[in-house]
């Protein structure tokens, strides 16, 4: 296995994206809300934000060129949970954790009854017992996530960032 710096993941840098972003679009990016929604784009740049690091594993790692040149993770609910849990390569790592244990920079995501996630707010602050996000699709920055009628929600703490 490779060696690895394990660097922090800047939380606050994530945050300020989202603050600067949330009700617009950056232009270095594909605006994906036409075709499927940009809510985990917006989350992904959030991240990068944060961690300053991608993973140029091609189909399963995370990165962003164009908007014909990335990774499913980048775009995808699914696929960006599924990276961030059980990536053990260069990027931002994380683990999934119960609403309480979430903190600013972290991403929720929200589900149906069925099993399957359609959403991933990141996570800008608390208001007393209320998370605040920040969203793309719908475009919200500081809304409760109680405010959204999900039957399931699960948390990604991300733990750190690993840079070659």
């Amino acid at each position: 296995m490779p060696d690895f710096s394990i660097l922090p993941y800047d939380r606050e840098a994530a945050v300020a994206y989202a603050r600067k972003w949330a009700l617009g679009r950056n232009p270095a990016y594909y605006d994906f809300n036409d075709i499927g929604g940009d809510c985990t784009n917006f989350a992904s740049q959030c991240i990068y934000a944060g961690a300053g690091v991608m993973n140029f594993t091609p189909l399963y790692g995370w990165f962003y060129r164009t908007a014909n040149d990335r990774t499913p993770s980048w775009t995808g609910v699914e696929y960006l949970y599924n990276f961030l849990v059980g990536n053990t390569g260069e990027g931002p790592y994380a683990k999934e954790v119960p609403l309480d244990r979430i903190e600013r920079g972290d991403i929720v995501q929200l589900g149906r009854a069925t099993g399957d996630f359609y959403h991933s707010p990141v996570v800008v602050g608390r208001a007393g017992n209320n998370i605040l996000v920040a969203a793309h699709t719908y475009d919200v920055y500081g809304k409760t996530l109680a405010s959204y009628r999900a039957p399931l929600m699960r948390g990604i703490h991300i733990l750190g960032v690993r840079k070659r």
